[in-house]
């Protein structure tokens, strides 16, 4: 004769999970502004009719944003990174900023943005 099982009821979770960005270790993650995925980057690379070159006018390396202002029509675009890319910006750098993707091109290095 075999006994019943009982039902273990799922538990209820009651925090968000951290990137380890925010501890200022590695991003852990690849939401919108944390680590580039692998994927996302051949995507971007793929689609090249989608980039828009910009110039940054402000990095704020202790908060991740930044904002250029894009050379097509010269509209502000804040951005956030959580993964540096602030930390290699200054005042005045040539970058692209993929719109569909939402990547950002630093010369070759690339990062995933969060657009504001």
């Amino acid at each position: 004769m075999s006994s019943q099982q009982r039902q273990i009821p799922p538990l209820e979770v009651r925090e968000r999970a951290t990137c380890m960005c925010d501890h200022g270790d590695a991003c852990s993650s690849f939401a919108p502004g944390h680590a580039l995925h692998l994927i996302q980057s051949r995507l971007a690379a793929a689609t090249p009719s989608d980039w828009s070159d910009a110039i940054v006018e402000h990095a704020d390396p202790a908060s991740g944003v930044i904002l250029v202002r894009a050379l097509a029509d010269g509209a502000p675009v804040a951005l956030w990174s959580g993964a540096g890319a602030a930390h290699v910006l200054v005042a005045g750098a040539p970058v692209s900023v993929h719109g569909r993707y939402h990547v950002l091109a630093v010369g070759r290095e690339r990062f995933n943005v969060l657009v504001r």
